[in-house]
């Protein structure tokens, strides 16, 4: 069990290493543990982890530190189980006192880490770590800027926010009308056959084989005509209705259905009405489309992407600000980023105590009202003027390519999330569990990043050394030997 010392911080000293074993201080997961504020958020969170059934209750850092490897390397629950009980680094990582065989926790385990660490939660401890690695202002400055220049500016604005918008896909099929309806009926047949068998009933007739015939007949073919597809969601739409009568017959004469099946029959509910809906309208939009029945949460998203004009899971805002990103929001309905923008850049204000000096965002946030917000505040908001150029006018173009280079570390940011941290498609099932993925995704580049610019300034600092040993040495040569060569003149 993880004891925490309030005096100091866990570090590798405090490990107990097996005799033959020594870790490597060097070690990514070693140096990750020294870059969070484990007590504090220990301090903050314990609460999330009671002790309610007389087990003694696992610490925030081992979930967290769980969740983190995992999205870090995409391992299955039970996968990371054996992970962490094979790498003594893993062990380290999550709080262990010393490397032990047995595992600290079974695979079913992590479900709850999943749900008690919400998004919100995950956030604040993400605000926590990049406040405990923030660098110091240089001495004589006032929010890492100088004062002369600031006077000299005429404004006391200061950084750069990046801001944008992406799209987390879920691990979802592609939705199509008649697949929806299918699994809709399959799951009312089901609920049929498990209040007939627990109240020892005859199923009643629901021609399960003939209205599967009817499905596949348009699943497998070829060439689909619209006259074809509307005739195969007719007939499904008849068969559900028929099954709902069914269960709402069952219900009336005192078998009621479970909690679990009321929740997923409101859910097929809403699919038969938007289904017909649109079947008669002869439509194909519905406002609030359910595309999943077992994740009806999940929208679609319009990204207008060549390779996906539509993704189907949740939109999310991310600003950067010195290479580290924060979720500014998330939602799984479709909205206009550029409403955002004000709000994110008051919460820079808040953290930084002065609003930036620039903000670099794509075309779409650069209107009237975030024109007119920027221009109030003294930031410029990257992108060329509104409206058709003006004659005599000639751009900045060296400012432009300035502020497209340094817009690309959030494009950087989302590319990194989803090839190596799990943003690329999210595999969790509930909604509070998805939020929590994707801020945990967030969560675990921004602490690659830390890791990888700590690195890189010890080996600035290492290199730094020897070049000025090489300085002294190449002085020293130098001064004898223009002092034998002046002997000798």
């Amino acid at each position: 069990m993880y004891k925490k010392n309030r005096n100091h911080q866990f570090s590798l000293a405090d490990f107990n290493q097996p005799m033959g074993l020594k870790l490597n201080p060097e070690n990514q997961w070693i140096q990750k543990a020294a870059l969070i504020p484990w007590d504090e958020i220990e301090d903050k969170y314990a609460a999330l982890f009671p002790s309610n059934t007389g087990t003694v209750a696992k610490p925030l850092r081992m979930a967290l530190g769980s969740l983190m490897i995992q999205k870090e390397y995409g391992f299955s629950d039970r996968d990371l189980i054996d992970q962490i009980q094979m790498n003594p680094y893993f062990q380290f990582f999550i709080g262990m006192p010393g490397y032990q065989m047995t595992a600290p926790f079974s695979a079913p385990l992590l479900v709850e880490f999943r749900k008690r660490l919400s998004d919100e939660v995950i956030n604040e401890i993400n605000e926590m770590i990049i406040e405990h690695n923030k660098p110091e202002p240089p001495a004589g400055s006032s929010s890492g800027k100088n004062d002369e220049t600031a006077k000299a500016e005429g404004t006391d604005n200061n950084g750069t926010l990046i801001v944008d918008a992406t799209c987390a896909p879920q691990n979802i099929s592609f939705p199509q009308d008649i697949n929806l309806l299918n699994e809709a009926r399959e799951d009312l047949e089901e609920i049929i056959g498990e209040i007939c068998y627990e109240n020892n009933l005859c199923k009643p007739r629901m021609y399960r084989d003939n209205a599967r015939r009817d499905y596949l007949s348009l699943a497998r073919s070829k060439k689909r005509t619209v006259k074809k597809i509307r005739k195969a969601i007719k007939k499904q739409l008849q068969y559900i209705c028929r099954d709902r009568g069914y269960i709402d017959w069952l219900e009336e004469n005192g078998y009621p259905v479970s909690e679990k099946q009321k929740e997923r029959l409101k859910t097929i509910d809403d699919v038969y009405a938007q289904q017909k809906y649109m079947y008669e309208e002869d439509i194909h939009t519905v406002q609030n489309r359910i595309v999943s029945i077992s994740q009806p949460f999940v929208r679609p998203i319009v990204r207008g992407k060549a390779a996906a004009p539509v993704e189907f899971g949740a939109k999310l805002d991310i600003s950067v600000v010195n290479g580290l990103g924060r979720i500014e929001k998330i939602s799984f309905e479709s909205y206009n980023e550029s409403e955002m923008l004000p709000d994110v850049v008051e919460r820079y204000r808040e953290r930084e105590g002065h609003y930036p000096k620039r903000v670099l965002a794509d075309k779409i946030y650069r209107n009237r009202k975030n024109l007119q917000y920027c221009k109030e505040h003294g930031i410029r908001l990257s992108g060329p003027a509104l409206g058709r150029p003006k004659k005599g006018m000639h751009p900045d173009r060296k400012l432009e390519y300035i502020d497209n280079a340094d817009r690309v570390e959030v494009e950087r940011a989302f590319s990194l999330s989803k090839r190596s941290f799990g943003l690329g498609l999210i595999r969790t099932k509930l909604e509070v569990t998805t939020r929590g993925a994707i801020a945990l995704s967030i969560l675990a580049m921004n602490l690659s990043k830390l890791a990888k610019a700590f690195l890189r300034q010890k080996l600035e600092w290492i290199f730094s050394r020897y070049r000025i040993k090489i300085r002294e040495i190449i002085s020293v040569d130098f001064g004898n030997n223009f002092g034998k060569e002046a002997v000798i003149a």
